[in-house]
Order: structure tokens, then C-alpha cells, then sequence
């Protein structure tokens, strides 16, 4: 496979940098190359990047893009970039854009007609997927859930029956208010992994149902500190149970229709067992 050398770097052109999450090594020889050779590199705080370029003795000119210039200063890269020159996006940690800045900028370089080049590596989401031992074919990745109880409660909820592998990004000092809400909202059994200060020296990676993990963290202060992801087990559906759509139709035609004809007509539009609507609507008026 050929190497990207400096004379590939194309002009009018951003590239996505990963950069490593904890440990330094997972950096790779391209996007080093690209970070020594590039005309700027734009990143979230330039003093850590600057450290991190220190660290592999890259002199590059740094620029500023945080969240709160990213809008006015993407006009400004864009001309830089218009006018010829070459342009690395990095982030503090990981991925750009992955919970990090530069959704605005990567949008107004597709709009203008900008390259724009993603390389792979770092991405904590991914990595503690990985290891989590739970379903990795499909899954749906979150963030950060709400700071108040009450938000956090609202999304957990809306995501209840989500039966993909749900990803969260949490911090410190959240950890056990959003680990008390699970078991609020979802009950003490939907299994969680833990992935704490992923490539870094402490890493540890826990998985449990969720009161368990929360009476786990409790137990030691240290198991709340650092970097964390938490993957969360998809909701399993009782394959007994009736869907709620169904139910809801079932309801809305029981107001203008006779029960047995309604649950024939929910039965066809929903394609579930016409008796099992009828003994549950039974059950309903009974109760």
C-alpha cells in the first residue's frame, strides 16, 4: 500500500484527525503525517493539541474552534481553505465532531464545494462497544444524556424500547444521578457496561444490570472518576406482548365499532392475533 508522504497533502482541503483517547500510541502514522504537513490545524484547545504535537515533535501553526466560536470562525476556515491552503480538524480526544466540535465547519465545506477528508482511529464510543459484550450489529449512539433529572428521565423513557445497544457518554459527577434514573425509569435488570478511562492506565470496563452496577459504583469512589462510556442492553420484547400501536388503534376503533370488529380490522392493519386483541380488550373492560 502506497504511504501518504507530504506531496499527497492536497491543497483547498480538511482533513478529520482522530487523535488518541488516552494512550498516546494509538495515534496513527497517517494522521501524524497529515498533522506535520497540513498549513493549519484547527482544534478545540490549542494548548493541549500543542502538547500533544510537542509530544511527537510537530511544529504546526494552531487555530482556535471551540464550541462557542465554531460558527463565526467556520466562515474564516473556509476562506483559508477557498483561498488553497490545507486544514486538520482535531478534537481534545477522539473522533472530531463525535460530541466535539466541527459539525459546522464539515457543513459549510460540503456546501461550498470544499474536500473534505475523514481519517480513521480514536473514538471511546466505538473502542468500549467493542468490549462490552453486547450486541454490536446495531446500535444507537446517544451522547450525553441530559444534566436535570427530569430531561434525563424524558430521553431514558423515549428510548425504553429501543432494541438496539444504546451508547452514552457520562461525566464524573453525573454517573450515579444517571445510573439512579435508569433504574427509576427502565427497573434494576436492563444490563449495563461501565467503560471507565478507556487506553488509559486505570481502565476497567464493568458490565452488570443496571442496580447492581449502581450499587457497584457506590461501593468505591474511584469506580466514578475519569472518562466513561456507558453501553446499554436494547430492550427485549415480550413476544407475547401486544404492540402499543396496535393497542392504540384497537382503542380508537372500539369507540365507533363493535368490539369484535374492531379487533378484526386492528388484527389486519397490524398483523397480530385477532383473538389475543379481543381477550385483552375483555380484560380491559373487566378491570
Amino acid at each position: 500500500m502506497k504511504q501518504l508522504d507530504r506531496a499527497e497533502i492536497s491543497a483547498s482541503t480538511l482533513y478529520i484527525v482522530p487523535t488518541p483517547i488516552g494512550n498516546l500510541g494509538d495515534i496513527t502514522q497517517r494522521a501524524l503525517t497529515v498533522l506535520s504537513s497540513v498549513d493549519l490545524v484547527a482544534a478545540e484547545d490549542t494548548r493541549h493539541t500543542g502538547l500533544l504535537l510537542q509530544h511527537f515533535a510537530i511544529n504546526a501553526r494552531l487555530f482556535a474552534l471551540h464550541d462557542h466560536n465554531e460558527q463565526q470562525k467556520a466562515e474564516v476556515l473556509l476562506a483559508k481553505l477557498q483561498e488553497g491552503q490545507s486544514i486538520a480538524l482535531v478534537s481534545d480526544a477522539g473522533t472530531p465532531l463525535i460530541n466535539d466540535p466541527g459539525y459546522h465547519l464539515v457543513r459549510r465545506c460540503r456546501e461550498a464545494g470544499v474536500r473534505v477528508v475523514p481519517l480513521p482511529g480514536a473514538c471511546a464510543a466505538i473502542t468500549a462497544l467493542s468490549a462490552a459484550g453486547l450486541p454490536s450489529d446495531r446500535f444507537c449512539y446517544e451522547g450525553f444524556l441530559p444534566a436535570k433529572s427530569k430531561g434525563r428521565c424524558d430521553v431514558l423513557r423515549a428510548l425504553g424500547e429501543e432494541p438496539r445497544t444504546l451508547i452514552f457518554y457520562e461525566s464524573t459527577h453525573r454517573l450515579i444521578d444517571s445510573l439512579q434514573d435508569m433504574v427509576s425509569v427502565w427497573g434494576g435488570e436492563r444490563y449495563v457496561v461501565l467503560a471507565r478511562e478507556i487506553t488509559k492506565t486505570w481502565e476497567s470496563i464493568q458490565g452488570a444490570p443496571v442496580g447492581e452496577l449502581l450499587a457497584w459504583v457506590l461501593e468505591d469512589e474511584n469506580r466514578r472518576k475519569g472518562e466513561m462510556v456507558l453501553i446499554v442492553e436494547g430492550h427485549k420484547a415480550d413476544e407475547e406482548a401486544l404492540p402499543a400501536e396496535a393497542l392504540r388503534t384497537l382503542a380508537l376503533l372500539q369507540k365507533e365499532l363493535p368490539l369484535k370488529k374492531a379487533a378484526a380490522l386492528t388484527a389486519e392493519i397490524h398483523g397480530v392475533k385477532k383473538n389475543a386483541l379481543y381477550k385483552y380488550a375483555l380484560e380491559q373492560q373487566e378491570a
